[in-house]
């Protein structure tokens, strides 16, 4: 049924009501039938399956199998300490699960707290009475009632209006308001006919009946969330390699383990003991650190990110976003301020322009106040002419402009310029703006005296029933030269997408009647054009530049038409070549999927007059061709490709609950800016857990020497399981959740997003860890322990118990020495190639503070009754102390001339990171 092809007479009847509307009965029945006017839902998680899913992802189970093997060890020789392994494991991964529920939790509650799609109630008729009813009730065949500031409910078949206009940015995407009619069309699909209303649009001005033709998931809306649901979200790229590294670390553990227990059976030793030490060797090698380091670390992302007006409802979508090489961004509220205002005047024969408060001329001088004082017809039109109004909040926080964009334009104009308002007499009739005519007029003055008509409208419209022109105040004969004159300036106008009004006024002969339409709208004296556009937001042309500096290439979808797209993108800097693509959905349809990746792959193309299902095609193609997709969006036309790109981005403000619910992050503030801060955050958070990595790594290496010397050598083990996950999960989680909230640095947005194929511990990263800072620091751990036992009369073959208090010292001291060498290493990893003293030593005050803490519990294990107890350790002789801080000291001079290689060797990226790398 094409019910925009109907008349009013046929609609109602192909929907089996009449004017009068549906009866309360029948209502209820069609309710049953057709079921709520809701959109469905999205599927929520419930509370324990969201709580689940972080304890059941690769890394988790990885540290479920260690924890399993710690208490099947103790089981099999217990009184060594092992159960209380397994359950600091299992602590572990609860404190991480319940860390990321509470973010995700918490990001869920804000998006509710900001949900506002359809109106909680609305006006019907019900067998000729009009009442309102909840929303959800509405049922085909309904007739509502629709005034100025309504959000349309369903979508309905307009059978009257009066000076009726829409926002239809929602659904289409497009800022300019759209008159409606009862009239039946003539042709053209439903979605842009001018006698149909949809769900979740805005009334801008008017009233109007509808009937209701679709409700609920068969809306427009409906079918968009439907699409929506279809398809299915990826993994992250920082979920790809944290996966990829968990299970290196798994294989590298597991064959390790393996390994030793069968070089224990050859060199005789028991399947317990050999078990026990494979259980230490997995221990050792699995960061059990590394889960809640990374989850804190991106916690701290979001964190940031919520302060910068971004907030994250998946954490992994904090890094996602910072290797983004393509941001597909609308135009209208992201770009630009969502709203209208008049920048340009013409008005006796000049060319006036206007910035709030600000006017000038076209080479920037000032206007005198005495032309505008001059000009006061311009302004006097602008306002008398105009139905939108300035109301008070209900709270009196202040006042809001209610009505058509337009007119609101007009009215912020006239009230900067003119402070005290323009003189105008009282309105006593009017002539509403109609698509035929394309122009509004009103009649003013006092009954008895001399009237006036002010008209404003449609310049092609307008100009042609003047007859004369104001010139210096005033009228004089319209000659052919300011006609040409006018259409000049008129096209200028046009050219750079300004929406342009023609303003005039015809003083009325004194009658005691009001003129009729034809009398008022002809020999009208022409007083000016006035051009608006929705300005782009101030700072976006700066997050252009930003964005073009980090490699990212930013994309406009809009539903737009493309003479207003390309405007925009000038005035923004997003496109700077004069032979930039300009792609119409219509055209898209016809090209085939490489003639689209071929135009794609241009430095500067933009879309406009796009649909949901286009927009989502060129998402997906951008995605074939390799690339990290930002999508942003706030309509449920902009959902589809949310859901598909690689980072969902929906507006807070003026967004629908269909695209926050497809989102990953949500702007607060609905601005293009607060996107390229955002990126600026995710990629500080993708090198900053390089650079924990890098921390946690370096100490694999002395925690696992010990149990290999042992085995090999025959020697005391000098660590012990426990006291590894001491080192863990107790005095680095501080010092590395330091290094995860590291600031960008000054150079971040400087390069070029990393590739998809970069590693997050790529073959450098591994040999520093492995090879340089954990040699190290298991040469330091090693040599202290060992010397504590020689110095304290041990020699090598002797057995020692290990209830014995020298045995108990020396596992101290290395445990110690591996303590304090990670506090010079948390300085060391700060930089791959700066010095320490260019990031400055107390600039993070998280690395301070958490530099304390790791030394306090140090003090609390080494010195505590209950440390003793609970890590195996004792007090040992103070003088090692100094042993154990030269090592450290050692290690950063050995970082240092390390760097200072890397720098003498490739001394432009040593001084980039002097300079910008903290």
């Amino acid at each position: 049924m094409q019910i925009h092809r109907l008349s009013v007479e046929e609609a109602l009847k192909a929907l089996g009501t009449t004017d009068q509307g549906l009866s309360e009965a029948e209502a209820a029945r069609r309710l049953s039938e057709f079921g709520p006017n809701e959109l469905q839902a999205a599927d929520t998680i419930p509370v324990l399956a969201m709580l689940g899913r972080q304890c059941t992802h690769f890394l988790a189970l990885l540290l479920w199998a260690a924890a399993a093997l710690a208490f099947v060890a103790d089981r099999m020789r217990p009184g060594e300490g092992m159960d209380l392994l397994g359950w600091a494991i299992i602590g572990a991964i609860g404190v991480n699960a319940l860390f990321s529920f509470a973010q995700e939790y918490k990001a869920e509650r804000a998006i509710m707290a900001l949900r506002r799609l359809l109106p909680m109630r609305v006006k019907v008729v019900r067998t000729g009475e009009i009442t309102e009813v909840p929303a959800s009730d509405l049922a085909p065949g309904d007739l509502a009632i629709l005034a100025e500031g309504d959000r349309v409910p369903a979508d309905g078949r307009v059978i009257a209006a009066v000076q009726f206009r829409v926002d239809n940015a929602p659904l289409t995407g497009e800022s300019i308001p759209k008159s409606r009619t009862s009239e039946a069309a003539a042709e053209g699909p439903l979605v842009e006919s001018a006698n149909v209303v949809f769900a979740g649009t805005t009334v801008l001005s008017g009233t109007a009946r509808m009937i209701v033709f679709a409700t609920g998931m068969n809306t427009e809306f409906g079918r968009i969330a439907h699409l929506t649901s279809g398809i299915e979200a990826e993994i992250s790229p920082l979920q790809q390699e944290i996966r990829k590294l968990t299970r290196l670390i798994a294989a590298v553990s597991t064959g390790i383990g393996l390994a030793f227990f069968g070089f224990g059976v050859l060199i005789g030793r028991s399947f317990w003991e050999n078990f026990v030490f494979a259980v230490g060797v997995l221990v050792a090698n699995v960061p059990e650190g590394l889960l809640p380091t990374v989850t804190l670390a991106l916690a701290v992302g979001g964190q940031r990110m919520a302060k910068r007006k971004a907030l994250v409802k998946n954490l992994v979508s904090v890094e996602t976003l910072g290797c983004a090489t393509v941001i597909c961004t609308d135009k209208t509220g992201t770009l630009t301020e969502n709203r209208m205002a008049v920048t340009r005047l013409y008005i006796d024969g000049r060319e006036i322009r206007v910035s709030g408060s600000s006017v000038t001329t076209e080479i920037g001088e000032p206007v005198a106040p005495e032309l505008l004082r001059q000009w006061a017809p311009l302004f006097a039109i602008a306002v008398g002419c105009n139905n939108a109004s300035r109301r008070r909040n209900q709270d009196d926080s202040g006042s809001t402009f209610v009505g058509d964009p337009t007119e609101i334009a007009l009215l912020q104009c006239a009230g900067g310029l003119v402070p005290n308002g323009p003189d105008v007499a009282p309105r006593v009739g009017e002539f509403p703006f109609d698509a035929d005519r394309k122009r509004m007029t009103t009649i003013h003055g006092a009954s008895s005296s001399s009237k006036v008509a002010y008209v404003k409208g449609a310049p092609e419209t307008v100009l042609p029933i003047c007859r004369s022109i104001l010139h210096d105040g005033r009228a004089v004969p319209l000659e052919g030269v300011d006609r040409e004159a006018i259409m000049e300036r008129l096209n200028l106008f046009a050219g750079s997408a300004l929406r342009v009004l023609a303003l005039a006024y015809r003083e009325l002969p004194e009658a005691g009647r009001l003129p009729l339409m034809e009398e008022a709208e002809r020999d009208l004296t022409f007083v000016g054009l006035v051009a608006m556009i929705d300005p782009p937001r101030p700072e976006v042309a700066e997050a252009m530049a930003r964005c073009r500096k980090a490699g990212i290439k930013p994309i406009m979808i809009t539903g737009d038409n493309s003479r207003t797209a390309l405007a925009i993108a000038r005035a923004i800097g997003m496109v700077r070549n004069e032979q930039a693509s300009v792609l119409e959905g219509s055209r898209i349809e016809r090209m085939q999927d490489e003639e689209l990746k071929t135009a794609l792959a241009d430095p500067e193309i933009l879309f406009a007059r796009m649909t949901p299902t286009q927009k989502m095609r060129v998402v997906t193609l951008l995605k074939e061709m390799g690339e990290v997709v930002a999508v942003t969006g706030d309509g449920v036309n902009d959902a589809p490709a949310l859901k598909k790109a690689d980072i969902g981005i929906a507006m807070g403000i003026a967004g629908t609950d269909v695209a926050k619910e497809a989102a990953d992050i949500v702007l607060l503030d609905d601005n293009f800016a607060t996107i390229v801060n955002a990126v600026e955050e995710g990629r500080a958070v993708y090198e900053n857990i390089r650079k924990f990595l890098n921390y946690i790594l370096a100490h694999t290496l002395p925690e696992l020497v010990p149990y290999l010397a042992s085995v090999v050598f025959r020697l005391p083990l000098l660590l012990t399981v426990i006291q590894i996950l001491g080192v863990d999960l107790g005095t680095d989680l501080l010092p590395a959740l330091g290094l995860g909230a590291e600031p960008p640095d000054a150079n971040t947005m400087n390069r070029p997003p990393r590739s998809r194929n970069e590693r997050l511990l790529n073959v450098p990263s591994l040999i520093r860890s492995y090879l340089f800072l954990g040699p190290i620091e298991a040469v330091a751990a090693m040599s202290a322990g060992l010397w504590y036992l020689t110095y304290s009369g041990w020699e090598w073959g002797i057995d020692l118990p290990v209830a014995s208090p020298l045995y108990r010292q020396a596992t101290t001291v290395a445990f110690a020495a591996i303590v304090v060498c990670q506090v010079a290493n948390v300085y060391a990893c700060r930089s791959p190639r700066g010095s320490i003293l260019s990031a400055g030593l107390f600039t993070n005050r998280l690395i301070v503070w958490g530099i304390g803490v790791e030394l306090s519990i140090l003090g609390l294990i080494v010195y505590s009754p209950i440390g003793h107890r609970i890590f195996g350790t004792d007090v040992f002789l103070g003088g090692f102390w100094w042993l154990l801080i030269g090592c450290a000291m050692l290690l950063l001079l050995l970082e240092e001339a390390r760097k200072g290689i890397v720098r003498r060797f490739d001394p432009a990226k040593g001084l980039r990171y002097q300079e910008g790398t903290a």
